[in-house]
């Protein structure tokens, strides 16, 4: 494959950027609504570059661990992380959810000021991913946007809450 896919979603929050930096960097209400509908355990989260954020998500089937590695951070502007499924004690596996599963995706998050609103844009591509990776994240990016969305809609709620 010679275009590697990617996966973006962009959307305007009615917030100034400093308030919607803070949804995304602050655990406190981070685990609100990362994994929407999903108890969300931020066991570790060091923002800086070279820091991990080490996550759990809940669920009746058991426990999803990922672990994100910062790349770059860059208040209020731009967070550039990889992103990967652990085991619980935070070494990088093979998903154990979702077969063929990258092992390592690129996440760039940047935040643009809107005169009192913020612009957020999210690509995510898959590193270093052999042909059947590809294929696999091709296949569900349709799918990541509903969680993404779900998740946003609580950003919402949380940014009004905020402002008060």
């Amino acid at each position: 494959m010679s275009e590697l896919p990617e996966f973006k979603v962009d959307r305007v929050f009615d917030a100034p950027r400093e308030l919607v930096w803070k949804a995304w960097t602050d655990p406190e209400i981070l685990h609100r609504w990362y994994g929407p509908n999903i108890e969300t355990v931020i066991h570790k989260f060091e923002l800086k570059p070279g820091g991990v954020w080490l996550n759990e998500m809940k669920m009746d089937a058991g426990s999803d661990f990922s672990k994100v590695t910062f790349q770059e951070v860059t208040p209020p502007e731009k967070l550039v992380w990889h992103h990967s499924p652990s085991d619980s004690d935070w070494n990088i596996i093979s998903s154990p959810m979702m077969k063929d599963w990258p092992r390592v995706l690129l996440t760039t998050v940047t935040f643009e000021e809107l005169e009192g609103k913020t612009s957020v844009s999210l690509s995510q591509i898959p590193m270093d991913a052999t042909e059947a990776e590809i294929n696999c994240f091709a296949a569900v990016m349709d799918n990541m946007k509903h969680g993404w969305g779900s998740g946003y809609s609580i950003i919402d709620e949380i940014l009004v809450e905020l402002q008060k």
